[in-house]
C-alpha cells in the first residue's frame, strides 16, 4: 500500500490545499480592499463527511443518544437545531465607492486559516510519525 492510499493522510493532504487555495484568497480580499466595486470571496470548505462503508459495503447507521435515567440531561441529535448556530452575515457593510471588503472580518478569517493550516499539519506530521514508529524507522 502506497503512502498516498491511506485515507487520513490523503484527507489532510486535501484540507492543506483547500487551506493555502483560502489563504490566497483571503489575501486577494486584502488587497483589494480599496478597489471600486470590489466584493470579497470565501472558498466553501471540502467535504469530508461521506458516509463510511464497512466491509460488507453497507453504510454505517448515524450513532444517537440515548438517556439511561431519567435524571439525565437529554443530548441535541444531529437533526435537532443547535442553540449554538453560526450565524452567516450574507450582507456586507458597503462603502460609498461600492467596495464590500472590511478588513476587521478578512484579518479574523486570515488567523482562522492559519490556525486550521497548522493544526492540520501537526495532524500530518503525527500521522508519518506514527507510520515510521510502526515500520521500525524511529
Amino acid at each position: 500500500m502506497a503512502i498516498t492510499d491511506i485515507p487520513i493522510l490523503s484527507m489532510l493532504r486535501t484540507r492543506l490545499q483547500w487551506h493555502q487555495a483560502r489563504q490566497r484568497v483571503l489575501a486577494e480580499n486584502v488587497s483589494n480592499s480599496d478597489t471600486p466595486n470590489f466584493r470579497p470571496q470565501d472558498l466553501a470548505p471540502p467535504k469530508m463527511n461521506e458516509p463510511t462503508l464497512t466491509a460488507r459495503n453497507s453504510v454505517v447507521s448515524s450513532v444517537a443518544l440515548t438517556r439511561t435515567e431519567s435524571g439525565h440531561i437529554g443530548g441535541l441529535s444531529l437533526s435537532t437545531s443547535s442553540p449554538f448556530r453560526s450565524e452567516s452575515k450574507g450582507q456586507y457593510e458597503v462603502r460609498p465607492t461600492g467596495n464590500a471588503v472590511t478588513l476587521e472580518d478578512e484579518m479574523m478569517k486570515v488567523a482562522s486559516n492559519q490556525m486550521d493550516y497548522q493544526a492540520a499539519t501537526a495532524l500530518y506530521s503525527r500521522s508519518l510519525g506514527l507510520i515510521k514508529t510502526a515500520l521500525g524507522k524511529r
